[in-house]
């Protein structure tokens, strides 16, 4: 029985010693024993002399102190701290200093910015077209008063087929007239006169010129220039018609004694526009420095 009970114990020392190697290590190794016992003393008086504070709800090593727990936990809190961030157009308009306006709101576009925008350029091209729209209507009008006259006083030629552009034939002057007789004498049958309509009219006035034939007197001057102060843009009035200038025409041709020329050589060299055109500037000059003279109602 003793014998039994003895090999029992010694199954169990067995047992224990390779269960736990650390046990059968210092149970083996007394200096060894000694000596780790002497370093756990060590670390236990270091670990007694300073306490170390450790958050609610951890405990030991496993738990970390307060400046590990920041550590890890700083990455969780930055992307909901963190404030949105613009867009990348809104940043670089932020960094210049303010807002800027779209890319695509610089150029003119059919909206009512764009047509702001672009209205310097718009706004002539606009007006133009409504002086034109003026200018024509009224042409239109003037040839269909001047085809219904009864009398044939003047007839009208588009020349080139351009309505700002017209031959203007005066068929008759007063019969009592020198002119007159002129006219029987040499087989003329009228006076051929340019006319040409600017932009702006009926606001400004034609430029009026004689063709043929070639005149002597009667306020007609070099190249064919009319010295008439309606004609003139402080003489001129928008409710003058083609036919009341050229009655006024009429008129001015016998005021002034108007003949044909006869003279050899001379008869036959026709008007030039240039040439008008630079008497008519030198006459308005004149007129605007002297003023015009308003001849007597007598005389009609």
């Amino acid at each position: 029985m003793a014998t039994l009970l003895r090999k029992i114990g010694l199954i169990r020392l067995h047992n224990r010693d390779t269960e736990d190697p650390k046990h059968h290590h210092n149970h083996r190794g007394g200096g060894g024993g000694q000596q780790s016992a002497s370093l756990r003393g060590k670390g236990g008086g270091k670990s007694s002399g300073h306490k170390q504070q450790h958050p609610p709800g951890g405990s030991g090593d496993a738990s970390p102190g307060p400046g590990k727990g920041k550590g890890k936990r700083a990455p969780e809190l930055a992307p909901r701290d963190k404030p949105p961030q613009p867009a990348a157009g809104a940043a670089g308009a932020a960094g210049a200093g303010g807002p800027r306006e779209p890319a695509t709101g610089a150029r003119a576009g059919p909206g009512p910015a764009g047509a702001a925008a672009a209205g310097g350029s718009l706004m002539p091209a606009a007006r133009q077209q409504h002086c034109t729209q003026v200018r024509s209507r009224r042409l239109m009008k003037e040839l269909q008063d001047i085809a219904r006259l009864s009398d044939r006083f003047i007839s009208v030629e588009l020349v080139d087929e351009s309505l700002f552009d017209w031959n203007v034939k005066l068929h008759q002057v007063d019969k009592d007239s020198v002119l007159w007789q002129d006219m029987k004498e040499t087989n003329t049958e009228f006076i051929l006169l340019n006319l040409t309509f600017p932009d702006n009219f009926p606001f400004s006035p034609p430029f009026m010129r004689v063709l043929s034939p070639r005149l002597e007197n009667g306020y007609v001057l070099d190249g064919g220039a009319i010295c008439m102060e309606l004609l003139t843009p402080r003489g001129w009035s928008s409710a003058y018609t083609v036919e009341a200038v050229m009655r006024q025409f009429a008129a001015s041709l016998v005021k002034g004694q108007g003949r044909i020329c006869r003279k050899a050589g001379k008869s036959k060299k026709s008007f030039s526009r240039k040439e008008a055109e630079a008497t008519f500037k030198s006459l308005v000059k004149t007129h605007e420095k002297y003023g015009w003279v308003t001849p007597p109602v007598s005389d009609g």
